[in-house]
């Protein structure tokens, strides 16, 4: 039987990982080399001579004299764990295919649980900055959807208060095979939201392929080619060949987010969607995906806890 080249890669096994980056040494030196690849540079003043304070663990410009450390500056800013235990979270969220919760990442790292998740949604965040930064080109299958369920004795369908909508972008090459995807919270499905949002994840020269929903056309007024699509209801509006790459990332997004966690609040959304994207975009070289988390998290201004808990996340 023959394989799929993508799904059966050999990935970063636990024993590689822990020969690359099993002692405290070994990922100093790899958060060194991510965050100056070209060797230290004064964050302050951008002198590159430096000299080490191995009592601290500080770098010292010889120019400023500003001293900073390797997590300055940094997701990881202000952390009193471990690099290791940083090291491990970025390799099971990176390496698990539908995902780690929190409580498992406690159990894996042996520490608390609002440890396991704050460096969880650290490292969301971090994934979730990273591909916002990216807009899609090309030809865009682009769809509408929700999380959560009705409630008994509330507003029905697409009122109900309990169902958080996020649109579902999925960028094909032109053999129509899916290259890479977006998924975003928006507040509703107007076409004012829907314009904001193709501006800033959409680049202009694509060509949206979307369902009738009148408010799509906002991706027109971005300065997309938009081509619409009457789906009509029932089970037959799914079976459009144009949609099957955004209806089948839809499915499984749902499948992996209610079989991982057991409940996701609606203002994290953004997150737990982000790293489900950020995996399948990178899915090409699954090796290669945990330092290029660790060269992005040290590029990615400092999030306290309070902001992460607290923050809505758009």
């Amino acid at each position: 039987m023959k394989q799929n080249p993508i799904q059966f890669q050999k990935g970063l096994s636990l024993a590689v990982f822990l020969e690359k980056y099993g002692t405290e040494d070994k990922c100093a030196e790899a958060l060194f080399s991510w965050r100056w690849p070209g060797g230290f540079v004064c964050p302050e003043c951008g002198h590159t001579h430096y000299c080490r304070l191995n009592s601290r663990k500080l770098y010292q410009c010889y120019r400023c004299h500003h001293q900073s450390s390797l997590t300055s500056q940094t997701i990881f800013a202000g952390t009193k764990l471990p690099l290791t235990t940083w090291f491990l979270a970025m390799y099971f969220i990176t390496q698990q295919k539908n995902g780690i919760s929190a409580l498992a990442l406690r159990r894996h790292l042996g520490v608390s649980y609002p440890t396991a998740w704050s460096i969880k949604h650290k490292l969301m965040q971090v994934m979730k900055e990273r591909d916002d930064s990216r807009p899609l080109s090309g030809t865009i299958q682009l769809d509408d959807a929700y999380w959560g369920g009705e409630r008994h004795g509330e507003k029905p369908g697409r009122g109900s208060p309990n169902k958080v909508p996020f649109v579902a972008a999925v960028a094909t090459n032109r053999a129509g095979c899916p290259l890479v995807m977006r998924m975003s919270r928006v507040s509703g499905f107007q076409k004012s939201e829907i314009e904001a949002w193709a501006r800033k994840h959409i680049d202009a020269s694509s060509l949206v392929i979307s369902d009738g929903l009148q408010c799509f056309s906002g991706v027109a007024d971005a300065g997309c080619e938009h081509y619409s699509i009457v789906t009509g209801g029932g089970p037959d509006s799914v079976k459009h060949e144009e949609f099957t790459w955004v209806n089948t990332m839809l499915g499984n997004v749902k499948n992996a987010l209610h079989g991982t966690y057991h409940a996701i609040h609606a203002k994290h959304l953004p997150r737990y969607l982000a790293e489900f994207s950020y995996r399948f975009n990178r899915r090409f070289k699954l090796e290669a995906m945990l330092p290029r988390l660790g060269y992005v998290a040290v590029r990615t201004p400092p999030m306290p806890f309070r902001l992460l808990k607290l923050a809505e996340v758009h």
